[in-house]
């Protein structure tokens, strides 16, 4: 777990706007308190609703500050590729990656003005220090019947590394969904599970 026993796990979420970076933060936080333990969160996300970069620390069982300091986060849980890449700073180095592999494009790449890096690149650049678990998040969202899904994925791809009960985050993901998208993020989580 994480560095000199103060945290028992420190995990840094990134996405960009409209994701459900804070979403799957709160999700996890809130499974956290149901199994008794303390957790400290920060968010950053300005810029959330333009599509801006979304980061938030989340340590459980923390009895400090809610910053991870860099080098120190157990995982990253990267919901668009290039915002792994921009957070990495913070993963210790046997922390691991998780990364959904399909980008949100933006317009500056869509319009022609900028490119976007090549996913295996990015891929191959972070194995090179970390152990990284990449798959099509959004893919596997479409599957379970819906794209907005696809933090729930997340979680349920992470939820195996977690000092957290499976029963206890799908009791939480069943709670902060709406109601009418419960079986869809049940099974949302389900099929993240199965890729670690």
């Amino acid at each position: 777990m994480s560095y000199s026993g103060i945290s028992l796990f420190d995990l840094v979420i990134a996405g960009v706007g409209g994701q459900g970076t804070i979403l799957a933060s709160d999700i996890i936080g809130k499974a956290a308190v149901k199994e008794g333990l303390k957790v400290m969160a920060a968010e950053t996300h300005g810029m959330a609703q333009r599509g801006g970069s979304v980061v938030n620390h989340l340590r459980i069982g923390c009895e400090f500050g809610s910053l991870i300091p860099l080098r120190s986060a157990d995982a990253l849980m990267a919901l668009e590729p290039s915002e792994a890449l921009r957070y990495i700073e913070y993963l210790s180095e046997d922390g691991i990656i998780f990364m959904n592999t399909e980008p949100v494009l933006p317009v500056t790449v869509t319009s022609g003005i900028s490119s976007y890096p090549d996913i295996n690149y990015i891929i191959d650049h972070l194995k090179q220090r970390f152990n990284v678990k990449a798959f099509n998040a959004v893919e596997l969202a479409r599957e379970a019947g819906h794209i907005q899904a696809m933090n729930t994925v997340m979680i349920g791809a992470i939820s195996k590394y977690l000092p957290l009960s499976k029963e206890v985050l799908l009791d939480c993901v069943k709670l902060s969904v709406p109601q009418k998208t419960v079986d869809i993020n049940v099974k949302a989580f389900e099929l993240g599970w199965l890729q670690t």
